[in-house]
């Protein structure tokens, strides 16, 4: 049988909420108890090494990728099932993207959205049709919801780009959507 993987890109903070942290360790032991395997960013800091604590204390498998340059500053995950190091952020996000066959976000800064909006582009172009979920935490993503209907209502995205995107709520609702996409 085929391990099935999810790639979650997410911050390497916690954020304000507690919350956040609670949905990013409750993503973890999700994806082990379906038997998924987490790949994300090989941080142990922040809700990546929330869900990657979680992900491992119920017994999943975990791939973290992570750039020569951030091992010290995202304090590398190195006991991990698969642990990679590349040379560049670029070349973390393809390896994280050729190893997954779905993609979530929770929240997240700068790092996340670029993580995001790259395989976002690289689905709207036609390079993949791998499902990208938004857990919306708190309505944390609400905003760039917002700014994806403000683009499409401008012109500078047909309304496909929509359909791209699957918005949860829960944890809960994430693990009916995975199940559902990985089947």
């Amino acid at each position: 049988m085929t391990v099935r993987s999810v790639c979650v890109f997410c911050g390497s903070r916690m954020g304000r909420d507690a919350r956040y942290g609670e949905d990013a360790t409750a993503v973890g032991e999700m994806l082990a108890e379906h038997g998924w395997r987490l790949v994300y960013g090989a941080g142990d800091v922040g809700l990546m090494g929330a869900t990657a604590r979680a992900a491992q204390a119920a017994g999943g498998e975990t791939l973290g990728v992570i750039p020569a340059h951030l091992v010290a500053m995202e304090v590398a995950k190195r006991d991990l099932t698969h642990y990679v190091v590349t040379q560049t952020m670029h070349e973390r996000k393809t390896v994280m993207f050729m190893n997954s066959d779905v993609i979530v976000i929770l929240p997240g800064g700068a790092g996340s959205l670029d993580e995001f909006f790259e395989v976002l582009t690289w689905r709207q172009i036609g390079l993949h049709s791998k499902p990208l979920f938004i857990l919306n935490t708190n309505g944390y993503w609400a905003p760039l919801l917002q700014l994806t209907e403000h683009i499409i209502a401008e012109g500078f995205a047909d309304a496909s780009l929509r359909d791209f995107l699957r918005p949860v709520d829960s944890v809960q609702e994430l693990a009916t959507a995975l199940r559902a996409a990985l089947s």
